[in-house]
């Protein structure tokens, strides 16, 4: 049962992982990114979209190419999710609007932009609910790595889930790389913190902006992907991504902007957020109370770090701050 728990807030934990993590690569360069539910939503159903056009043009006899039936939904994925980035950037980072509210307009706009398509594309199917199949497409994602066949512990923990679980604890950890130890890293850090500063350096400011944000926004919409391919094996319903994507944003404060620290976080959350089904006879507002756990522990670290008021512990200086190079 340990082991099965344990499987299961994994899965349930790698959409977060992957929206933390682009939401940290973000925040590191000062941008306060609430759009990464909507970011997410459209990123899920990108996919969904280059998967369904896919899937009918081979037709129904046909057998897909593994190849192309990962990489065509996966391209649109990063593609819709980093034009979600690259409107951000245009309305904050050139237009200086108010990065909290530009945020929200997002998920908002990424919500209604998933809905309309998902509702569209249900209605081509002949659907009378705004739900779509894309098993055969699920199939290539939920393939679990063939390493062995013998099922215990072992292989239920580390061995059973899809290739896009292990690419997002891969991305975190060479994103923690990158900060610490690359001279990118190094100056976005220096962006997020003080911009002025890193702009009398010599460093492109907007241009650090403009790419961690694309590059974050990418990366959290393969949470949406994710979430949509393998979590609930290729079908789509409008409003089914719940309230991951403020958790995902949650998980950057409880991961104190580390994404390393991120992995573990998203196992914890996951668990914490499925605990209510391993506990038998609870009605259904003590669920809603187990569901959550993962803010109020948030709250927690949050009252903590801002207690211990170590730097290494707060978010960058700048955060949600438009630079204004006149004022330098």
């Amino acid at each position: 049962m340990i082991a099965t728990f344990i499987q299961r807030a994994v899965i349930q934990g790698i959409p977060l992982l992957f929206g933390s993590t682009g939401e940290i690569i973000t925040e590191k360069s000062g941008n306060l990114n609430l759009g990464i539910p909507g970011i997410m939503y459209v990123g899920g159903i990108s996919g969904v979209i280059g998967s369904f056009l896919y899937e009918n043009a081979m037709g129904i006899g046909t057998p897909l190419n593994p190849f192309l039936a990962i990489a065509i939904p996966m391209i649109c994925s990063l593609l819709g999710s980093a034009l979600m980035g690259l409107i951000y950037c245009f309305l904050t980072v050139t237009l200086r609007a108010n990065q909290n509210v530009t945020g929200l307009a997002l998920t908002t706009f990424g919500v209604g932009f998933g809905n309309f398509f998902g509702g569209s594309l249900a209605k081509l199917t002949g659907s009378e609910v705004a739900s779509i199949a894309l098993v055969r497409t699920s199939a290539f994602f939920r393939s679990p790595i063939p390493i062995t066949k013998e099922v215990s512990w072992f292989t239920r923990i580390f061995l059973s889930y899809g290739f896009l679980a292990y690419l997002a604890v891969v991305i975190a950890l060479l994103t923690a790389f990158v900060f610490k130890k690359t001279r990118i890293g190094l100056h976005l850090r220096a962006v997020g913190e003080n911009p002025a500063t890193a702009d009398a350096a010599g460093i492109n400011v907007n241009a650090y902006k403009y790419f961690a944000t694309c590059i974050g926004s990418a990366i959290a919409g393969l949470g949406g992907l994710y979430y949509v391919m393998d979590y609930i094996s290729g079908v789509w319903s409008n409003d089914g991504f719940g309230d991951r994507g403020w958790l995902a944003i949650a998980l950057v404060i409880f991961a104190i902007w580390k994404p390393d620290f991120g992995i573990l976080g998203s196992i914890l959350f996951g668990g914490l957020y499925i605990l209510y089904l391993f506990i038998p006879g609870l009605s259904r507002s003590s669920q809603e109370l187990f569901k959550m756990l993962p803010y109020l522990v948030t709250i927690v670290v949050l009252i903590i770090s801002s207690a211990r008021n170590k730097r290494e512990s707060q978010p960058p200086a700048s955060l949600g701050l438009s630079y204004f190079r006149e004022e330098r």
